[in-house]
């Protein structure tokens, strides 16, 4: 086995020092970039319809902080599929009716199976695609047109 011999008058110093430092370089490199850094990758995204920026008056208060939508103001096919949740169905897709997860914390946090989630289709789409209605327990409904990146509390008119 080789073994590298310094000279007696070379220190080493210890690596310890030198990662500390250069990590604390780059936390506060990341520190620094990160408000120019967002979820869309720094592009914007068109809206399919049109949302309220602030809630309007008599808006519920589980929608408070949150933007709105009224329900005649959602794509056809999103109301559609409120109508099969206040029927309780039938449902197009297996995944409809069960229990979201809310992972990405955008909706108030609550306990696990508080939240269910239903396909919204995309006309084209050979998949679910990205629009997804989400209901709570207490009547709650949010619209998702973007998979989970945004929701607008969905409020009646």
């Amino acid at each position: 086995m080789l073994r590298r011999v310094l000279h007696p008058s070379v220190r080493r110093r210890p690596a310890g020092r030198a990662m500390r430092a250069l990590t604390a370089l780059l936390a506060g490199v990341a520190l620094l970039l990160l408000p120019a850094c967002s979820s869309s990758g720094g592009h914007k995204t068109q809206k399919s319809h049109p949302a309220s920026s602030s809630p309007a008056p008599g808006t519920p208060g589980w929608a408070k902080g949150m933007k709105t939508v009224t329900e005649d103001k959602l794509p056809p096919e999103a109301r559609r599929t409120l109508e099969l949740i206040d029927k309780g169905g039938p449902f197009p897709y297996d995944k409809d009716g069960t229990v979201f997860g809310n992972h990405e914390n955008r909706l108030p946090k609550q306990t696990r199976g508080y939240y269910h989630e239903y396909t919204v289709p995309t006309p084209g789409s050979r998949t679910r695609g990205a629009r997804r209605i989400i209901t709570g327990n207490h009547a709650e409904r949010y619209y998702t047109g973007d998979h989970y990146q945004t929701f607008e509390a969905v409020v009646k008119k």
